[in-house]
């Protein structure tokens, strides 16, 4: 039996679940609840085939800027916070299911973290992304040196790291932190439509597709092809792809059935 949510909320249409920060009143500032929250609830949709595509967003005019201050200054701890709340952002990297931040306001530290973790990024025109952690003297968690290297380079992840400061939905584009900028009120459509595209895709082809961009990161390029060849010639000569064969000859949606 799942445990109530309280700091966040979980909603499916199709093949496409979204997960929502849901403290709208603290801006969705991160709480050790949250944490766990999020952690229990991504665990659980990382195991259901049923859900194809995972969006994380806001509620509010906030996406997360990172730990509540207010609440541990004036609350102390919540609850414990265990290790493992902390693999979030390795969840929303590695789970299954393709992730999608949609990134509609304020996004810092902590909720940088959990948006660098996801497969794509988009920001409402007008919220601002920040690493944040040295102006609260931290240095910083969520896996931010591992994932923002990757997404802008070395040189820049370190200055925006080093000298941290609060950057336009626009700027974040045009160095590739965020794939594309919305305006606020196209954000959680624009996003939609893009994840119901993903959803609609072979399912095996899909979760294989996403597992070697995982893999790829972790070993070298003839032993990646290796894998990456296996993998294409088993899937080439699945039920998914003769049918994607025939439905593009005979011009009509391909009907998949994960064989």
């Amino acid at each position: 039996m799942h445990r109530e949510l309280s700091t966040i909320s979980w909603e499916v249409h199709g093949a496409v679940g979204t997960l929502w920060l849901d403290r709208p009143e603290h801006l969705n500032g991160m709480t050790n609840t949250m944490a766990r929250e999020c952690y229990e609830t991504l665990s659980r949709i990382a195991d259901d085939p049923s859900v194809a595509v995972v969006i994380l967003t806001g509620r509010g005019r906030a996406f997360c800027p990172g730990a509540d201050l207010k609440h541990y200054s004036a609350q102390g701890v919540d609850e414990p916070l265990r290790p493992e709340y902390f693999h979030v952002p390795v969840l929303l990297h590695e789970m299954p299911q393709v992730t999608i931040a949609a990134i509609n306001g304020a996004c810092a530290g902590a909720g940088l973290g959990y948006a660098l973790g996801c497969d794509l990024r988009y920001a409402a025109r007008g919220a601002r992304l920040n690493t944040a952690f040295l102006d609260v003297a931290v240095a910083g968690d969520m896996g931010v040196p591992w994932t923002l290297p990757r997404i802008v380079g070395a040189g820049r992840a370190r200055e925006l790291s080093l000298l941290p400061r609060k950057l336009e939905a626009d700027e974040a584009a045009s160095i590739g932190m965020v794939n594309d900028v919305f305006e606020p009120e196209a954000l959680l459509p624009e996003t939609m439509r893009r994840a119901e595209r993903i959803a609609a895709t072979s399912p095996t082809a899909r979760r294989t597709m996403k597992a070697h961009y995982v893999a790829a990161e972790r070993i070298g390029f003839a032993e990646f092809v290796d894998i990456e060849t296996a993998a294409h010639m088993r899937i080439s000569a699945s039920a998914d792809t003769r049918e994607a064969f025939r439905a593009f000859v005979e011009k009509r949606p391909p009907r998949f059935s994960g064989d």
